[in-house]
């Protein structure tokens, strides 16, 4: 009771300090997230609410919709935003692979090797040329705004064994979503997809359904995964967790553009409060990992370098499989090779 007395004490005094209650908003953008207020996506929309509302002095109003109370799914959110019965919304490349597959170029694996060069990557030119792509392909009504982070990197975990070379995945039951590439990708390494609903796979560790997973330690600590016999973590990075944030094309050019303005650095800020939340929660999830017995492998640069190989026959299925695959991972090849003689050259001058 105090708690929230406070909190609507404090809210209150902020808004009257900036004068921000007493001002009708001109525009309001109806934002949601099938995700909870403990994941990265609120976050992100804590800060893009916070920084619109106060750098448009009040003209534009942020309402907030966490869950499923405007839509389910990323097909049915998604067209929601194309017919502008939502603003903004945010989802998987899983989520949006339906309407826009050439976004799965996200999940290729080990295309990006840290969190220096993915976030260069989508902060750049790649973001917009996925941009124009989803808007061709959407008749001009879904605009990709930004990519943010969703949950820090996908890595290997698994109930049988420390995975240090892709043999060792040889013959494991690793979990999948319903979808090509995933299920492209563990089967070149010598594994057996299994696609599961995300409810299920609790369950069907511990019967034994699957023995391994593609997850950040985020959702594997938060899913209490461990508990259902998941104890083997290999840190190979092989996705980064992409977030991709869309918004109804025909609502925001009906703005001016000092609040389009407004609207594209409350995105950027969004975006750099995603790229950091992980970083921050991942910690403690590493160590209640280990704390409870798991094993947390990091593969050395060579064994990196054996998964990538094994992987590299994904890139010529995604080219020659999905549409406009050929085109998107040009993009994204000339983004990384940029994005690493960019930071390469950053680390050299700031060694001397």
């Amino acid at each position: 009771m105090l708690k929230s007395a406070l909190k609507t004490l404090t809210v209150a005094a902020m808004l009257a300090g900036s004068s921000l209650s007493a001002i009708a908003a001109d525009y309001t953008l109806r934002a949601t997230a099938n995700s909870n207020e403990n994941d990265e996506d609120y976050d992100g929309l804590v800060v893009f609410k916070n920084f619109v509302e106060a750098a448009s002095n009040g003209a534009i109003e942020v309402e907030l919709y966490i869950g499923t109370q405007l839509c389910s799914n990323g097909a049915e959110c998604l067209q929601g935003v194309a017919d502008g019965a939502i603003d903004i919304y945010i989802s998987t490349s899983g989520g949006a692979s339906g309407i826009f597959p050439y976004v799965q170029v996200l999940d290729l694996p080990y295309m990006m090797a840290d969190d220096r060069i993915a976030e260069h990557v989508l902060s750049g030119d790649f973001t917009r040329a996925m941009r124009d792509m989803a808007l061709e392909d959407s008749q001009n009504s879904i605009r990709l705004m930004t990519i943010g982070n969703t949950g820090g990197w996908r890595n290997f975990a698994n109930t049988k064994r420390r995975v240090a070379t892709p043999s060792d995945l040889e013959g494991l039951k690793i979990r999948t979503v319903v979808a090509d590439l995933p299920q492209e990708l563990v089967k070149s390494l010598g594994a057996s997809p299994t696609p599961i609903p995300w409810p299920e796979l609790f369950t069907s560790f511990q019967t034994g359904v699957v023995e391994g997973s593609k997850n950040g330690i985020t959702d594997i600590m938060g899913m209490k995964f461990p508990d259902a016999g998941l104890q083997y973590v290999t840190l190979d990075g092989h996705a980064y967790m992409g977030a991709l944030w869309w918004m109804n094309n025909e609502k925001f050019l009906s703005m001016p553009e000092d609040m389009r303005r407004v609207v594209v650095d409350g995105f950027y800020a969004l975006q750099q409060a995603t790229f950091a939340s992980p970083k921050r929660k991942s910690i403690q999830a590493y160590e209640e990992f280990v704390a409870g017995g798991g094993d947390l492998y990091v593969p050395t640069p060579e064994q990196k370098s054996a998964f990538k190989e094994a992987a590299a026959p994904v890139y010529d299925w995604f080219k020659s499989n999905v549409g406009r695959g050929d085109e998107i991972f040009s993009e994204l090849e000339k983004a990384v090779s940029e994005a690493e003689a960019s930071i390469d050259g950053s680390r050299k001058a700031d060694l001397n």
